[in-house]
C-alpha cells in the first residue's frame, strides 16, 4: 500500500466525523510472552487502515478543518539506543515524512498537549472500550475540561464509536487491497499444496504445520494470518483444534486450516485430504457432500443476493445429504426446524475476510441481513463433523471431520475464488498426492 491510499481513508474518515468534533485512534501495545520478551508485534487493524504506521506506543489523533494540520500522529521520539537494540524507528520526523502526518508530538507528551485539542470539540470518535488506558485518560482530560468551564472551555459532550465509521469502509475492498489478498490467497495455496504433497502417515501434525509455515516465509509471506489449524483423525472434529500435537495415522483424514498474511491481509483456506493420499468409502461420501455444498454455495454468490440465504441453502442441502447417507433421519424439513443438523453441522457457512481473518463489517442492518455488494471479500467453509462418541451413527461415519473453505470476492456480476489454487475435487487430491 503506498502512503496516499492512507491518506485517502482518513479523508474520508474526516469528512464523516465532521467540522467540530475529533477522532482518536491508538496504536496496538507491545504485549508481554514471558519475563523480558514480547510476541512478535502485530499492528491494530484499524490503526494501520488509517496511518499505515507499524510501531506500538502511538495514537492518531483527526481534527477536521485544523489549520495545522488535520492529521495528527503521536509516537515515539527517535532513540539511537532503542535503534541499536531493536532496530530502526520513525521517530516524530518520520512520522511526517514517511507517513504523511500534518503534525507529531512525542507521545510521552500526550496528556500535556491532547487536552488541548479536545477543547471546544463536540463529539469525540474513538474505539470505545477496546483499550482501557485510552478510556480511562479520555474521561480525565473530559473531566479536566469541564472544569474550566467558566474560563469559556467547552468539553466535548458526546462521545461516538469510531469503527462503525472504519468498518464500513474496511468492508468493501479497494484495488491495492485486493492485490494484497490474491497474493496472500495465491501464496496460501502454494503451502496447502506443499503439505498434501509431504504429508505422510507417521509424521507428526506440527510437522505438516512446519510444512505450511515453510512455503509461506520462502514465498514471501513474514506471517501466518492465525493459528493454523492441523488435526489429524478425530481432532477435525474440534473446530479450533490448534494443538497439532498428534501423530497421523494411515487411515485418517488431516484437515489443515491456514492462511498467511500479507501487509495486514488475510488468506483463510481449509483442505480436508486423505493421509494415505486414497479416500475410503465413507470419507469419499461425506467429503463430496460438503464439496457438493461448497459448491452450491459459492455459484449463489453476486451482488444482489441476501448473505443468510446462502447459509440457509447450504442448511438445507446439508441436511438432504446427511438423510440420504443415513445420519440423519426424517422428515427434512421438521430436521432443520428442529436444528438436527448443527449436531453434525454446527457454524455458519462464511465469514467476511481482510484485514483479520474474521473481519469487521456487520452481517444485519436495522435487523435485516444485508446483501452482497461488489468488492466484499467472505469465505465460504461448509463441514461435517462426527464426533467419535456419536451413538446416532453406525461406526464407520464416527471421527470424521470434513471442513472446505475458499476465499471469495464479490465482483459486478458475480464471484472471484481467490484461493482457486488449492485442489479440492477427490480426483484433483488423489492425484496430487499419488504423484509423490
Amino acid at each position: 500500500m503506498k502512503p496516499i491510499d492512507f491518506e485517502k481513508r482518513r479523508k474520508t474518515v474526516m469528512a464523516q466525523i465532521g467540522l467540530g468534533n475529533i477522532g482518536l485512534i491508538p496504536s496496538a501495545p507491545d504485549r508481554t510472552r514471558n519475563r523480558d520478551v514480547d510476541y512478535p508485534f502485530r499492528q491494530d487493524s484499524d490503526f494501520y487502515y488509517l496511518t499505515g504506521f507499524n510501531e506500538s506506543s502511538a495514537l492518531a489523533v483527526f481534527i477536521p478543518g485544523r489549520e495545522q494540520g488535520e492529521y495528527i500522529l503521536f509516537c515515539r521520539e527517535f532513540d539511537e539506543k532503542k535503534k541499536l537494540w531493536e532496530g530502526s524507528h520513525s521517530g516524530l520526523e518520520g512520522a511526517i515524512t514517511h507517513y504523511l502526518a500534518d503534525d507529531s508530538f512525542p507521545i510521552d507528551d500526550l496528556n500535556d498537549i491532547l487536552p488541548g485539542m479536545l477543547e471546544n470539540k463536540h463529539k469525540v470518535f474513538y474505539p470505545m472500550g477496546r483499550d482501557s488506558e485510552l478510556d480511562h485518560n479520555l474521561l480525565e482530560w473530559i473531566n479536566h475540561l469541564k472544569k474550566q468551564s467558566r474560563n469559556c472551555v467547552n468539553a466535548p459532550g458526546e462521545l461516538v464509536s469510531l469503527e462503525h465509521i472504519l468498518h464500513e469502509m474496511r468492508l468493501f475492498k479497494t484495488t491495492a487491497e485486493l492485490k494484497l489478498m490474491r497474493k496472500a490467497a495465491q501464496i496460501s495455496a502454494k503451502a496447502h499444496i506443499r503439505a498434501m504433497k509431504n504429508c505422510k502417515a507417521g509424521m507428526y501434525e506440527y510437522q505438516v504445520e512446519a510444512e505450511i509455515i515453510h512455503e509461506l516465509m520462502q514465498s514471501g509471506l513474514r506471517a501466518v494470518a492465525y493459528p493454523s489449524i492441523v488435526a489429524g483423525g478425530k481432532n477435525a472434529c474440534t473446530l479450533h483444534y490448534v494443538k497439532n500435537e498428534s501423530k497421523l495415522r494411515k487411515n485418517d483424514l488431516l484437515l489443515i486450516d491456514a492462511g498467511g498474511e500479507c501487509e495486514h491481509y488475510a488468506a483463510d483456506i481449509t483442505r480436508t485430504f486423505p493421509i494415505s493420499g486414497k479416500f475410503s468409502v465413507a470419507q469419499k461420501q461425506l467429503y463430496q457432500l460438503v464439496l457438493d455444498v461448497q459448491l452450491a454455495a459459492i455459484e449463489q454468490i453476486k451482488p444482489g443476493i441476501v448473505w443468510n440465504d446462502i447459509h440457509q441453502l447450504s442448511i438445507r442441502m446439508m441436511t438432504t445429504g446427511l438423510i440420504k447417507l443415513g445420519l440423519l433421519k426424517g422428515d427434512r424439513d421438521s430436521l432443520i426446524e428442529d436444528e438436527k443438523y448443527k449436531e453434525f453441522y454446527m457454524h455458519r457457512l462464511g465469514h467476511w475476510l481482510g484485514m483479520d481473518v474474521h473481519d469487521v463489517g456487520d452481517y444485519k442492518i436495522e435487523e435485516e441481513w444485508r446483501v452482497l455488494e461488489k468488492g466484499m471479500v467472505l469465505t465460504i467453509e461448509p463441514g461435517v463433523y462426527v464426533q467419535p462418541d456419536c451413538e446416532t451413527v453406525v461406526a464407520k461415519w464416527r471421527g470424521i471431520g470434513i471442513r472446505i473453505e475458499d476465499d471469495i470476492l464479490v465482483t459486478q456480476h458475480g464471484y472471484e475464488v481467490l484461493s482457486v489454487d488449492v485442489p479440492k475435487t477427490i480426483e484433483e487430491i488423489e492425484t496430487l498426492m499419488q504423484e509423490n
